[in-house]
């Protein structure tokens, strides 16, 4: 490899890290129908857990973006103080048990927002990058 070879691979790598720092960075905006009202932490967790399925007369659906991508390991890690592997284990154990299921889950910011746009009660997530005017924010962090 050549010194010119060896410093454009450098310069690549260290790009990629700036942009993997700056996403760990970004804030998680939580985004609601507009049916919806605002939420703190508390509800939020409550929501994703499966222990509350109504806030004011609405029932409420929340949508978890797919796992293991980015903005799920920072929601999970922000707002419900947990990581993928313990997510998934406390839903196993609810399903098991007869207490509900997980949320569905969507691959792509355009899907969340499109499925939370359009469906009364939806609750879901994304990153701040991909926020658009008009989006019922409940919450960011």
């Amino acid at each position: 490899m050549t010194r010119l070879e060896f410093n454009r691979v450098l310069c690549a790598l260290l790009l990629a890290g700036c942009s993997l720092a700056q996403a760990a960075d970004r804030a998680v905006v939580v985004i609601g129908h507009a049916s919806v009202r605002k939420l703190d932490q508390a509800a939020l967790q409550r929501i994703f857990t499966g222990k509350t399925i109504e806030l004011d007369g609405v029932r409420v659906q929340p949508i978890n973006a797919a796992p293991g991508t980015p903005v799920r390991q920072r929601f999970l890690s922000q707002y419900l103080q947990t990581d993928e592997d313990q997510y998934v284990g406390y839903w196993t154990v609810r399903r098991y048990v007869g207490k509900g299921t997980p949320p569905p889950e969507v691959k792509q910011a355009a899907e969340m927002i499109e499925l939370v746009g359009k469906t009364p009660g939806a609750i879901g997530y994304i990153d701040e990058a991909d926020l658009q005017p008009g989006l019922n924010v409940l919450l960011r962090k």
